[in-house]
């Protein structure tokens, strides 16, 4: 049944079942979850999560609150295999409305194995280049030479054998 479906000259061929059969494929490799149960994150993400419920509980002794999209399981290094990540843009707290972000953005943090690196940005997305999945990220316009609204971008590949994200500078002409 399963070959059958994607036979597109068939007469068992439905678009819209194709695409439900797409979506939920899809959905596999990027997920965005919500934990208010904070102990189902690794213990490095559980850290940043306790280190913002301080930070909000002395600021006028707010409520922190992770909302939905705060923490996503998505494939980082290609292996086929969801990482963790955890978007502060997620963060809320009752008493300060801009206290995990600002104008570069917020802190996502990348946990890939055992592996915590974070990054400033304005929005992130994954992507296929080659044999590399690449992470892209919209950050700030100082990172080229700009100010905030300066458009600027990087983009990052894993690098398995040293546990750490590759990226340069282009050096356009």
């Amino acid at each position: 049944m399963f070959l059958r479906l994607f036979d597109l000259h068939g007469p068992t061929f439905n678009a819209v079942t194709l695409t439900a059969t797409l979506a939920v494929s899809c959905s596999v490799w990027v997920t965005p979850a919500f934990s208010a149960d904070v102990s189902d994150l690794p213990p490095q993400l559980q850290e940043k999560v306790e280190a913002a419920t301080k930070a909000c509980a002395a600021f006028d002794n707010g409520t922190f609150h992770l909302e939905w999209g705060a923490v996503e399981r998505v494939d980082l290094d290609g292996d086929l295999y969801r990482d963790w990540v955890l978007n502060e843009n997620g963060f809320a707290c009752s008493t300060a409305a801009s206290l995990y972000c600002g104008t570069g953005g917020c802190m996502s943090h990348f946990l890939v194995g055992d592996d915590l690196h974070s990054l400033l940005n304005q929005g992130w997305d994954v992507s296929e280049l080659g044999p590399n999945r690449v992470l892209l990220a919209d950050v700030h316009g100082s990172q080229c030479g700009g100010i905030n609204p300066t458009p600027c971008v990087t983009a990052s590949t894993w690098d398995m054998e040293e546990k750490t994200w590759r990226s340069t500078v282009a050096e356009w002409e």
